[in-house]
């Protein structure tokens, strides 16, 4: 067939499975008569409207206030489950795969076309449906937010089957590269290097985040059972309500990534949940928000390390690398090495820094967003305060790492030197 009627159908298809996982826990709070209206419409809507949302399109909510007044109140939803969108992203590399193999290199754009062009009108066919008196939806939102996360997940399905960027885009990078200069070839490397040093310190302080919040889950399992039991929800209820929490559990690591740089949280206006105390206002009935550190901690502060050491690992890794060309150009500029050590060593701090420092907010962006309505209009960390306080911290761990790397290798290779007399042995 065409290529871009297969990317149609590949678009046809991920929108349908991803909307059936979405309906599927509505059905089940249906079937417990969990709705308060249980007509067809009224389901199919509220699946539309789902199915929107992890996409990331912000719905428009206008409703009657609760107060003596009754005036009404509008806001919108804006927190994205995280969790439940790697599911478009994740349907879309698969088909981003299946696209890349059926195409030439210079046929794969009418593919990818073909796609985006059938799950935009998907998008603003469901948002022009779904949309009600009391939930807007911005049919210009419908039609392109959603392509950011599928157009990204066929994109790295794509260059994932590709092998290579080259291969996909029928660019020979390294004759390009090839054609540049040795300078230019050199900062590119420290440069790249000083990126990946920055995703590596992000990913360990994310990786180092997720099981601090375990253990705090762990710990705090009584209240979130509690909670539970207080719902009252019955098997199905409480399954859904797991399944959306889980949804959010990519949001809930970002949130502890905030908490242990010390930047924190808010889980509504005028609040913050950080590691030195936490203001917190009156929270809706959430298991999961039982496990919320509350009041002064004594030893919150010990919680700042943990970037430290994530920027530690980092700046060790980026010795193995061998990519400080910036410090081999200083070395031979200025011959005080006690001054070219110290300053390069700085420079890369606050480059990989600022890499993680970067990496953190677009994270903090992404996991943040409102409720709605009320107090909780403000979910989630400040973008630019998560920002500073994470690269200063990975900053001041590269340093740390990348001066103590070399003693650090040491002791391996001394270790492996043991290891062969007693093998030998």
């Amino acid at each position: 067939m065409p290529l871009w009627l297969q990317g149609a159908l590949e678009s046809a298809q991920a929108a349908v499975i991803s909307a059936l996982v979405v309906v599927a826990p509505i059905v089940m709070v249906w079937a417990t008569a969990g709705f308060q209206h249980d007509g067809f419409d009224v389901l199919a809507r509220l699946a539309g409207q789902a199915w929107l949302l992890i996409h990331g399109v912000p719905l428009l909510l206008d409703t009657a206030g609760a107060g003596s007044a009754a005036q009404p109140e509008s806001g919108t939803l804006s927190l994205i489950p995280l969790g439940l969108a790697l599911i478009p992203f994740l349907l879309a590399w698969r088909a981003g795969r299946r696209l890349a193999r059926a195409s030439y290199t210079d046929q794969l754009w009418q593919a990818l076309l073909g796609s985006w062009l059938a799950y935009a009108g998907f998008g603003i066919a469901t948002g022009f449906v779904c949309r009600t008196a009391d939930v807007g939806i911005s049919l210009w939102a419908a039609a392109f937010i959603p392509l950011v996360p599928f157009g990204l997940g066929m994109v790295v399905g794509a260059r994932r089957e590709a092998g290579s960027w080259s291969r996909l885009i029928g660019v020979d990078a390294v004759a390009w590269l090839a054609r540049t200069s040795q300078h230019s070839r050199w900062a590119g490397s420290y440069l790249g290097s000083a990126i990946k040093a920055g995703s590596v310190a992000l990913m360990a302080s994310l990786a180092m985040s997720a099981a601090l919040l375990a253990v705090d889950l762990f710990i705090h399992w009584n209240l979130v059972v509690a909670v539970y039991e207080g719902l009252d929800a019955g098997a199905m209820g409480g399954g859904v309500l797991t399944i959306v929490q889980l949804g959010f559990l990519p949001n809930l690591v970002v949130f502890a990534l905030a908490w242990i740089s010390g930047a924190g949280f808010a889980l509504g206006v005028g609040s913050l949940a950080g590691p030195l105390g936490t203001a917190v206002g009156p929270l809706p009935s959430v298991p999961v928000f039982a496990a919320l550190p509350a009041g002064s901690l004594d030893f919150g502060f010990v919680a700042l390390v943990v970037p430290a050491l994530a920027g530690a690992l980092a700046g060790w890794w980026f010795l193995r690398e061998g990519e400080n060309h910036f410090d081999e150009w200083l070395s031979i500029k200025i011959r005080a090495r006690w001054f070219t050590a110290a300053a390069s060593t700085l420079v890369l701090g606050a480059v990989i820094g600022s890499v993680a420092g970067l990496l953190a907010a677009g994270l903090a962006w992404l996991a943040r967003g409102s409720a709605g309505i009320g107090r909780l209009t403000e979910i989630g960390p400040d973008p630019l305060r998560t920002a500073l306080f994470v690269a200063a911290e990975v900053g001041i761990g590269v340093m740390i790492g990348y001066a103590a790397g070399p003693w650090l290798e040491r002791q391996q290779k001394l270790r492996e030197a043991d290891l062969e007399t007693v093998s030998s042995r």
